[in-house]
């Protein structure tokens, strides 16, 4: 008896579509073209920023009546600035997104977001880089701008606690500062008349320099110092009691107005670092935004022209 085994049916496997077809895996971010549009950026900042010093040096001059003034090389500097990030960071996100790598079966608004991140990326790298170029550079400047305001600071503080020092920096010298001349000035007498009486100057005139720069630091001159000090220009001067006394009390009131004078001055500078300060970083803040925006939008771009010829 033959048994009769059943047939088997081999049926062929159908052929993988387009759906079915297993892509090759393409990596999202193409660092190459990454790093090429940062270099490009960095260097075209460089280049920028280097031309732009050259010309703001040119348009200055020593002279009062020549050159730009101040007013006009800072809002030209900002200018070109902003021109700068803009045109470096147009270059660098445009061959960011020229040079990537063709991503094939991506969705468009896939394709159009990769290209944004690499133009940002590419900002993002250029910028580091130079900063990093500059760091000494940046942080001079920096270090600068607070260097002056605090010493405006300190120039205000000083000259508050110690006018003496601030009025008169050759204190106690035979030539020195406005202190020395006006207690030189407090014993001036007709030239063509003698000393009231026998007095040594040098040591007259020392003392009277401690009455006064004392008087200064304590932001006040006694009844008791005024009427010393009076008498003692009434004694080398010849003058009446009431005469030497009221010189006594112009030449305080005027080193009086001196200090105040430089503390004003250097509230003003103070004043003016800060603004100064505060101005370039917002203006620097804003460069750097409009150059990360102009990266990631020209990325678009040079990103449709790349898949534009394919």
């Amino acid at each position: 008896m033959t048994a009769v085994l059943p047939s088997r049916t081999f049926e062929r496997e159908p052929a993988p579509t387009a759906d079915t077809r297993i892509r090759p895996s393409v990596a999202g971010t193409s660092w190459g073209a990454i790093f090429a549009g940062a270099v490009a950026a960095a260097s075209l900042s460089l280049i920028l920023l280097v031309l732009g010093t050259g010309l703001g040096f040119s348009a200055m001059s020593p002279w009062s009546d020549r050159g730009a003034d101040a007013s006009t090389l800072g809002i030209s500097a900002i200018a070109w600035l902003v021109l700068t990030s803009i045109a470096a960071s147009g270059i660098g996100g445009y061959l960011a997104g020229r040079l990537r790598v063709k991503w094939s079966g991506v969705h468009t608004d896939e394709s159009y977001f990769r290209d944004t991140a690499h133009g940002f990326v590419a900002w993002g790298v250029a910028t580091l880089t130079v900063a990093a170029l500059l760091s000494s550079a940046a942080g001079s400047v920096v270090k600068g701008g607070a260097q002056v305001g605090a010493d405006a600071a300190g120039a205000m503080t000083q000259a508050g606690a110690m006018g003496i020092a601030a009025m008169a920096p050759g204190v106690g010298s035979a030539d020195g500062g406005s202190l020395g001349y006006s207690v030189d000035a407090l014993f001036r007498g007709d030239p063509s008349a003698a000393p009231a009486g026998e007095t040594n100057d040098g040591a007259l005139r020392s003392e009277a320099t401690k009455i006064v720069g004392s008087s200064l630091r304590n932001g006040e001159m006694t009844s008791a110092d005024r009427s010393y000090l009076a008498g003692l220009v009434a004694k080398r001067t010849g003058l009446s009691a009431a005469d030497a006394e009221k010189r006594v009390a112009d030449a305080y009131a005027k080193l009086t107005q001196g200090i105040a004078d430089a503390q004003a001055k250097a509230k003003q500078a103070a004043e003016t670092a800060r603004k100064n300060a505060a101005y370039g970083a917002l203006w620097m803040f804003v460069a750097l935004l409009a150059g990360a925006f102009v990266a990631s939008l020209s990325a678009t771009f040079g990103g449709r022209r790349r898949d534009g010829f394919d």
